[in-house]
């Protein structure tokens, strides 16, 4: 599954309006180099009309080679003079040209019949977009996660220093993201507030979508709040979300185990791991519960479909964004 529609159209629009900006920004400019040097437009109309004669000399056969040198060579002197009556005028000698966003594909997004490197970035930018997050995004990559904030004393659970455990978990999730295909495996990152989960796993969606895949993001309260108004009738968008729940190509679900828990809400979350797995859709979630938690808060049909297609993944440490501050 590639970027939705929506991002392709989105990024095609912001090219049609840098195009449009730019030729109407040139037309301004040239409006006004003709108030001041009205005799810019006589150079301009011998310019168009030697372009004129070259589509002509084409019919000329043999004899079209030297002609067309020549009137290249009257087309360059026309271009030096006007290029000369504007710095003498005041203005840059590039004044008129047009100043296109892209100057390699003139802002159209392909060039020799190939889309764009701008056009491409654009697409990832847009698609990052989709997700509402764009700011977080930016601040969630592997460069700026920091191992600095976990000690070097080893954790008395899982016997290695928290700096050793974390580093292999920062490697995992960058290995993960790397190699990442839409028949990876799903995540459970567990650990309290601030360890870096959140960071970790939007630093995933960051390298995924970049590869080209199609990630939805949101908060499982957040969720469970838009399926409950659009099952209970209490939404007025027409717009659904179960696409992106059950057909993304990566699914990140954050702090799970934050929403009012009814039985609505462990039916909604059973449903969208199970559709997931019977699709061999990956699933990122990130939870503050731990295991016994989660198989206390949740059916034990709907913990074993969590846990038991994922790979469990122990964040430790103190609360970064504490540490952070202080």
């Amino acid at each position: 599954m590639a970027y939705k529609q929506i991002v392709y159209i989105k990024a095609k629009n912001i090219l049609q309006k840098r195009r449009a900006d730019a030729l109407n920004s040139q037309q301004a400019r040239h409006s006004a180099v003709l108030l001041k040097c009205p005799e810019i437009a006589k150079i301009e109309r011998e310019m168009s009309s030697y372009g004129a004669e070259v589509v002509k000399a084409v019919a000329m056969g043999a004899d079209a080679q030297e002609y067309i040198a020549k009137l290249s060579e009257k087309s360059l002197k026309a271009q030096k003079l006007r290029r000369e009556t504007l710095k003498k005028a005041g203005f840059p000698d590039d004044y008129l040209e047009v100043k296109y966003t892209c100057p390699i594909c003139r802002d159209t997004g392909s060039h020799d019949g190939y889309y764009c490197d701008c056009y491409r970035k654009l697409i990832k930018q847009t698609a990052k977009e989709q997700l509402n997050i764009a700011p977080l995004l930016e601040k969630s990559t592997f460069e700026k996660f920091d191992l600095r904030y976990y000690p070097d004393i080893t954790d008395g659970v899982l016997g290695v220093s928290q700096k050793e455990h974390m580093t292999e978990v920062f490697e995992f999730c960058r290995e993960y993201a790397k190699d990442f295909s839409r028949s990876s495996e799903g995540l459970v990152l567990l650990g309290k507030t601030g360890l870096g989960k959140t960071h970790l796993s939007l630093a995933i969606a960051n390298v995924v979508i970049d590869k080209g895949y199609n990630v939805y993001y949101n908060t499982v309260q957040n969720v469970m709040n838009i399926l409950e108004k659009e099952h209970f009738g209490k939404s007025k968008t027409d717009e659904s979300i179960e696409e992106d729940l059950f057909e993304s190509d990566l699914l990140i679900l954050d702090d799970l185990g934050s929403e009012f828990s009814t039985q609505f809400t462990i039916s909604q979350i059973y449903n969208i791991f199970n559709t997931r797995i019977i699709n061999s859709l990956p699933t990122i979630i990130s939870t503050n519960l731990s295991l016994n938690e989660i198989d206390e808060k949740y059916t034990q049909r709907t913990a074993s479909r969590i846990v038991g297609n994922t790979t469990l993944i122990q964040f430790c440490g103190k609360d970064v964004r504490q540490l952070k501050k202080s």
